[in-house]
């Protein structure tokens, strides 16, 4: 079993439930994100319910990419390794291109590509000198094809994480170091929580379980839930651009 996880973004949302959700397997902790007070209630929350664990936390925006290396290292030299890294800190916002809202798309596409990047040069910079570790990387379906309007900087960063597991896959085949790419669809968290249009959306805790179970079986992708999102996605690459562009 991986012992030792650190989680970024780990504060609210899919990042939270899955620090639960390993603290309660034994596993111990390494929490990051961008709002300390909360990483310090949910240390204090998982420590009291299970003793027996190490919970470490430490305030990181995934942006500052210097810190990435310092928190990650300190991390590793607190529990002595890391066994798994989730890289899931991201933004769900973005905006139309061309309607005057660069400075938020560029925002987004920088935490949540640029600073994957760099979480991933820092996780596997650790796991190269450990010679193990398990690098997860988190996209979404919505990297599966382009999405028009609000979606399409959001989607490209998607796709582009995708892309960059795959990459880093080619990188460590036969090598005792996995690499994951996993495509949520729509689990219910802030981020999503006023979508109207959100398909097949499940609630957190059904869909933290099988993120939880999806990333422990270490594939090189996994859609979350399985089911539709498994045969929905190859459905969706698979449309001619015309249906395509109708349907969406």
């Amino acid at each position: 079993m991986r012992k030792n996880i650190l989680i970024t973004g780990a504060s609210t949302g899919l990042g939270e439930g899955m620090a639960r959700e390993w603290a309660a397997k034994g596993c111990n902790l390494a929490l990051c994100a961008r709002r300390a007070d909360k990483l310090e209630a949910l240390q204090r929350e998982l420590q009291q319910a299970h003793p027996h664990i190490r919970v470490l936390v430490r305030g990181l925006d995934v942006c500052d990419y210097d810190q990435v290396f310092e928190v990650f290292r300190g991390f590793r030299d607190e529990l002595g390794s890391l066994d798994r890294v989730v890289v899931n800190a991201g933004i769900g916002s973005s905006q139309p291109i061309g309607r005057g809202h660069f400075a938020a798309n560029r925002h987004t596409a920088e935490t949540n590509f640029i600073a994957a990047i760099a979480q991933s040069e820092a996780a596997m910079e650790i796991f190269r000198e450990q010679n193990s570790g398990h690098l997860v990387l988190m996209s979404s379906v919505s990297g599966v094809r382009g999405f028009r309007g609000p979606l399409n900087v959001y989607a490209a960063t998607k796709a582009a994480v995708a892309s960059l597991a795959e990459g880093l896959q080619l990188d460590t085949k036969g090598k005792p170091i996995n690499v994951s790419n996993i495509m949520p669809g729509y689990i219910l968290t802030d981020i999503n929580r006023d979508t109207k249009n959100a398909p097949f959306r499940v609630d957190l805790e059904t869909g933290v379980k099988a993120l939880v179970k999806a990333i422990e079986s270490e594939k090189r992708r996994a859609y979350v839930p399985w089911w539709p999102w498994t045969p929905l996605s190859y459905v969706l690459k698979s449309l001619p651009f015309g249906i395509f562009a109708r349907a969406m």
